[in-house]
C-alpha cells in the first residue's frame, strides 16, 4: 500500500494499491478567480486533468468572448502540473508571460482571454485506474501512462463506442484500433482502415461512401465504400483531422443514422460498423479553429485516448526493444546477443521524434547489419560531418543528401509535436510530399 502523504513537492504522483484495485494517485489542485469582468466558480480537481475554455463542456467554463471554445488544458505529469496553450485566439499567459506550455506551481498565476486565475496546489489525491498488465492487444507499455490507457481500453473494446485516438505520429494509433477490434465481440468481422490524409479530397466521398456506375468520369463499374466493407467489423479512419469541412457533414450523417448512400445513387444501404478514429491533431484546437465541426467532434470523441510519446515513456524503451525484436523473429539468446551495454545506452539516450515507429526501423537496420548505428541527433545537435574520399562524388553526395534529408524531416517532426500539416506549412512544402518523406526515412 503506498502511503498518501504528500512531504515531497516535487512528486505529483505515485502508484498505489488498495482494496479499489490499482491506480495513479495524482495530486489534487484548483483554480480560483482572482481578476476580470468575467466571474469563474472556484474548481477543484477529480481527475489529472482539466480543460479550460467557453464550451460547456469544458471542465472549468468561462463564458468570456475573448476565451476560445477550447482555450487550455492542465495535466498532472510526475515532476508537477503542465498547462498547454490549445492555440487559443488571445494565447494563455502564465505569470504574466504567454506560453505555448508551461509549469504551474502553487500560486502561479494563469491569465486566458481577459480572465485572471490562481493556480493553487490541495491537499488529498486523485486516483486514476491502472490496468494490471503492460500489454493490450499488440501494444506494450509498463509506464503509468501507457497502463492508464490500457485500462480505458479493456473497459471500452468490449462495446460498440465510437473512439477518438490522439497522438503523435508513430506512437501506434493504428495498433490502438486492431487491439480495439480484437478485443472486440467484432472481431471475426473486417477490420477496414483509410487514411484520410491519403485520399485526394475529390475521391474521398467515394472512398467513404462508394459510387455507382457511371457516377463520374472513370467510374466504370459500381464499387462500395469502406463503411460497406467494414459492415459487421471496425472502421479505423486515420488522419481525421485532415477530413475536408466540406465532408465532416456526411460523416456525422452516417455516424447517426447508421447508413450510408453512393455516390450518384438516391437509396441509403444500413451499415453496422463500429468507428475507430486517430489524429496527431487535438482536434479541441481544429473545433476553436473553425476547422472541424463541434458536433463530429463530439460525435466521434465518445471516449477519448491520449497515446503518450516515446519521450513522456522512456522507462518502456527497454520492454518494448525486447517486444520488437522478438516480433522480428530474433530469439532470447540472439537478442541478448544483441542488445550490448553501448546499444542499450543509445537507445536510451535517443529522442525518437518518429516514437515507437522509429525505434522500430532502428532496431530493423541494427538486426540487419548487426552493428550499432547511429540514431538521428536532436535537431539543436548538429550532425558531425565526414567525408569517405574512397567513395565517387555521386555516391557521397546522394548519400549525404538522403541523410540531411532525414534529419531535417526528423527534426521538423519534433519541433511540431507530430502534427505533420504544421510541419509541412511551417517547411513550405506540400503534406502529401511531406508524408512520402516520412514513409521514405522510415519516420511513418
Amino acid at each position: 500500500m503506498a502511503s498518501s502523504s504528500w512531504d515531497d513537492p516535487d512528486r505529483w504522483t505515485t502508484e498505489a494499491t488498495s482494496a479499489g484495485g490499482h491506480g495513479l494517485e495524482v495530486r489534487r489542485f484548483g483554480l480560483r478567480h482572482v481578476g476580470g469582468k468575467t466571474v469563474v466558480a472556484p474548481y477543484e480537481s477529480t481527475s489529472e486533468r482539466c480543460s479550460l475554455g467557453a464550451h460547456e463542456k469544458n471542465d472549468v467554463v468561462i463564458a468570456d468572448s475573448t476565451v476560445s471554445r477550447f482555450h487550455a488544458e492542465i495535466e498532472i505529469r510526475p515532476r508537477g502540473a503542465f498547462i498547454r496553450d490549445l492555440e487559443s485566439r488571445n494565447g494563455t499567459y502564465v505569470d504574466g508571460v504567454r506560453v505555448e506550455g508551461a509549469w504551474l506551481g502553487h500560486g502561479s498565476s494563469v491569465r486566458v482571454g481577459k480572465t485572471l486565475l490562481r493556480f493553487e496546489a490541495l491537499g488529498g489525491v486523485n486516483r486514476v485506474p491502472l490496468s494490471r498488465s503492460d500489454m493490450f492487444g499488440s501494444l506494450f507499455g509498463a509506464s503509468a501512462g501507457m497502463r492508464a490507457v490500457f485500462a480505458i481500453l479493456e473497459k471500452v473494446a468490449p462495446s460498440d463506442a465510437t473512439v477518438l485516438v490522439e497522438g503523435e505520429t508513430g506512437t501506434g494509433k493504428e495498433e490502438v484500433a486492431s487491439s480495439i477490434h480484437a478485443e472486440s465481440r467484432r472481431a471475426e468481422g473486417p477490420f477496414v482502415t483509410l487514411d484520410c490524409g491519403a485520399i485526394p479530397p475529390n475521391l474521398l466521398e467515394s472512398e467513404l461512401f462508394g459510387h455507382d456506375k457511371g457516377a463520374f468520369t472513370g467510374a466504370v463499374s459500381a464499387r462500395e465504400g469502406v463503411f460497406e466493407a467494414a459492415h459487421g467489423g471496425t472502421l479505423f479512419l486515420d488522419e481525421l483531422g485532415e477530413l475536408p469541412l466540406g465532408m465532416q457533414p456526411a460523416l456525422l450523417r452516417v455516424l447517426e443514422r447508421g447508413e450510408v448512400r453512393r455516390v450518384g445513387e438516391t437509396a441509403s444501404r444500413p451499415v453496422d460498423v463500429r468507428v475507430v478514429a486517430a489524429t496527431n491533431r487535438d482536434l479541441r484546437k481544429e473545433v476553436s479553429a473553425g476547422r472541424f465541426r463541434e458536433d463530429l467532434y463530439y460525435r466521434l470523441a465518445v471516449f477519448h485516448l491520449r497515446v503518450p510519446p516515446l519521450r513522456e515513456r522512456p522507462e518502456d524503451i527497454p520492454g518494448l526493444t525486447d517486444v520488437l525484436l522478438r516480433r522480428m523473429g530474433l530469439s532470447p539468446a540472439d537478442a541478448d546477443r544483441l542488445l550490448t551495454p553501448e546499444l542499450r545506452a543509445q537507445l536510451a539516450n535517443g529522442r525518437w521524434p518518429g516514437n515507437v515507429r522509429e525505434l522500430r526501423n532502428y532496431l530493423s537496420r541494427v538486426v540487419v547489419l548487426g552493428e550499432v548505428l547511429p540514431i538521428t541527433p536532436a535537431d539543436d545537435e548538429p550532425r558531425p560531418w565526414h567525408v569517405d574520399p574512397s567513395k565517387p562524388y555521386a555516391d557521397a553526395r546522394n548519400l549525404a543528401l538522403a541523410q540531411f534529408e532525414r534529419d531535417y524531416v526528423a527534426a521538423l517532426l519534433d519541433h511540431h509535436r507530430g502534427n505533420v500539416s504544421a510541419a509541412a506549412r511551417a517547411a513550405g512544402m506540400a503534406r502529401p510530399y511531406l508524408h512520402r518523406l516520412l514513409r521514405r526515412h522510415g519516420l511513418r
